[in-house]
């Protein structure tokens, strides 16, 4: 059984009429559905895995999101779309959700363009409290993303997806090593393939709300591996429109997850942000650009062999090595200069030789040339008076 986008009736689970669909990503397709025991509206997400997984990659996914998707539904909070039950049918993972009359934060952003600092720190505020509700639970959500937050009429931010979400202390890899989600949004040590602990979504609500405000995400280099290569060792593109959020996306995406600004430290920053109380930087000397609206790349979430990250992890230690090699020849550079600067007499010193150099030669010369002229005078005299 495989549901599409056409109007038809299905009744999946025995209980939950689908009616239409609400959106589609790459991990599958979200629909409007009916209770028809609680006759209430819920939004079900069809798991779908079209990434070129193995049929026994599929199996352990499936049982994965299974098992995942109940603990996802211990979580009731205001801002989060609670998972209310997970069913098997045709084959796949069905997950209920609560319905949220919202559109996702990807589909405002290509819609509207960038969004003003004040209201993407509020969007900010409503995830970060999702996530710490969800960390308390030692569930780490894996996959923040734009399209994974609802942003409502009023505003406000709703975390959603939890049902791929991953217990602590689970791993996040494929029986076959493969690790999936959106390099754009992952977390360095992610791409390094540690397990995936609370920091790893804060980085990713950093990515997030850096994309809201810049209208792109803070790294993307059209392919997956160069992506994740940027993410790894390289610095966030330059913010042109965050303002005042600027500090706490900078924290947010430190690369040590053991210096990355804590949820705590987050909450506060963001806080003054969408209030108004934070500092505004100083203006730039001219405004950026206008950004259109528009798609907003990276979203896609991407399927990553074992054999790739370790290449990436040699390729950043490689470029880390060629990096701190440049240091140390720019640091012996600069030690040779300033021994040779010692060495030298100093710039006053040499000025000052170079001033009593032009003003002593001509004087004295000038002397000379008048004793002369005296001299060739008194002979001239003693001649003719002779």
């Amino acid at each position: 059984m495989s549901a599409d986008t056409g109007p038809r009736t299905l009744v999946i689970g025995g209980r939950y009429s689908l009616e239409h669909v609400l959106g589609q990503g790459g991990m599958g397709t979200v629909w409007l559905a009916t209770d028809l025991v609680l006759e209430r509206q819920v939004a079900v997400k069809e798991v779908t895995f079209p990434l070129h997984v193995t049929e026994e990659e599929r199996a352990v996914l499936r049982e994965r999101t299974m098992r995942e998707a109940r603990a996802a539904g211990q979580l009731e909070h205001p801002h989060v779309t609670t998972v209310y039950d997970v069913v098997e049918e045709g084959g796949k993972p069905w997950l209920v959700m609560k319905h949220v009359a919202a559109r996702s934060l990807q589909e405002v952003i290509e819609a509207r363009g960038p969004l003003p600092p004040a209201d993407v720190a509020l969007i900010g505020m409503h995830v970060l409290d999702a996530l710490e509700a969800a960390h308390a639970l030692g569930i780490v959500h894996r996959d923040v993303k734009p399209a994974n937050v609802l942003v409502g009429p009023d505003g406000s931010g709703c975390l959603t997806d939890f049902g791929i979400a991953t217990t602590t202390g689970d791993s996040s890899l494929t029986t076959h090593g493969a690790l999936i989600g959106s390099p754009s949004y992952m977390a360095p040590e992610r791409a390094h393939g540690e397990e995936p602990r609370p920091p790893v979504d804060l980085w990713s609500l950093g990515a997030t709300l850096y994309a809201a405000v810049e209208g792109r995400p803070p790294f993307d280099a059209g392919d997956s591996m160069a992506t994740l290569l940027s993410v790894v060792s390289e610095h966030p593109a330059p913010m042109l429109r965050a303002g005042p959020l600027e500090p706490v996306l900078r924290g947010l995406l430190t690369k040590d997850p053991a210096q990355r600004t804590t949820a705590a430290a987050a909450r506060s920053q963001l806080a003054a942000v969408a209030a108004g109380r934070a500092p505004a930087p100083a203006p730039a000397s001219s405004p950026p650009p206008p950004l259109a609206p528009g798609p907003v790349p990276g979203n896609a979430p991407e399927r990553i062999e074992i054999a790739d990250l370790r290449a990436l992890a040699s390729a950043s230690r490689s470029l880390l090595g060629s990096v701190a090699r440049d240091a140390r020849d720019q640091a012996r550079h600069l030690a040779d200069g300033r021994r040779e600067r010692k060495a030298a007499p100093p710039p006053a010193r040499r000025r000052r030789r170079f001033k009593r150099r032009w003003v002593v030669v001509p004087v004295v010369t000038t002397l000379l040339v008048l004793l002369l002229l005296v001299a060739v005078a008194v002979l001239a005299v003693g001649a003719v008076l002779d």
